[in-house]
């Protein structure tokens, strides 16, 4: 149940959530409108469903809800992703850099092309949008910047070469603002998911599972078990709350953090 406190904390304060149409982005748009916040989704998939999901939240928590379709590989969208937001929803004050996308292969068959598209929207994505918004969050002297890094931001795995190095550019992203944004009322941390099941990672457990020809479950099993203690999936929600709470005046003095949610994936 959400707290007197916690709503009233968000309650008119409005958030743009990156790849938001669908896993981790739209656990937590869902988070933080029912939290009070009006929010902006983002991201691709089919103009009906999305309206219907945007009518769903709005009427579900009582709060403004619009949808950009920027292609966030283009600053150009980005800028204008923004500006449209502070238009339709009188500003944004919370941040979320959630979209991503992968691509695997050995480094040396790494394609060019995969590279600087991974790079692009797992990295450069967060400086563009960071950049377009620091200017009314600093008239405002208040602002949650959070980005969606990963475990892979921490450590790394084969086969992942663009990701790992884009996700740990996005903690060095995330410390930079952080510091520069030290004295004011805005802060910027960073989530570090382990798996959490998504359309990404179901993605990866498919492929695993025709590459090895094993049956699904035990792919997802194998998965889980060489990286995630717990041998279980972190949830959408899970990360949803978390960035809730780093919204909340009680996360004011967290800063420049990387908060793994990971079942114990990097404790090891």
């Amino acid at each position: 149940m959400t707290s007197d406190a916690s709503r009233a904390a968000l309650a008119g304060k409005s958030a743009l959530v990156t790849g938001s149409t669908s896993g981790i982005g739209l656990g937590i748009a869902r988070a933080l409108a029912a939290e009070g916040s009006n929010v902006m989704l983002n991201g691709f998939g089919d103009a009906r469903q999305i309206e219907r999901l945007c009518a769903e939240l709005a009427a579900e928590h009582r709060v403004s809800v619009a949808f950009s379709p920027a292609d966030i590989a283009h600053p150009a969208q980005i800028r204008d992703m923004v500006a449209a937001a502070t238009r339709e929803l009188d500003g944004v004050d919370i941040l979320v850099n959630n979209a991503g996308i992968q691509h695997t292969a050995p480094l040396e068959e790494f394609p060019d092309e995969r590279w600087e598209a991974v790079i692009a929207i797992n990295l450069s994505s967060n400086f563009h949008a960071v950049k377009a918004v620091l200017p009314q969050m600093k008239r405002r002297n208040w602002g949650r910047i959070i980005n969606i890094a990963s475990t892979h931001g921490l450590v790394a795995s084969v086969h992942k070469a663009a990701y790992v190095a884009a996700k740990h550019g996005v903690l060095g992203l995330t410390k930079a603002v952080a510091l520069e944004t030290a004295t004011s009322g805005i802060t910027c941390n960073a989530i570090c998911p382990g798996w959490v099941l998504t359309p990404l990672v179901q993605k990866q457990i498919d492929e695993r599972a025709a590459r090895e020809r094993i049956a699904p479950e035990r792919a997802r099993s194998e998965l889980l078990a060489e990286k995630q203690p717990s041998r279980e999936f972190a949830t959408p929600e899970e990360i949803g709350a978390l960035a809730a709470f780093l919204c909340s005046q009680a996360a004011a003095q967290i800063r420049g953090a990387a908060l793994p949610v990971d079942g114990g994936w990097v404790a090891q």
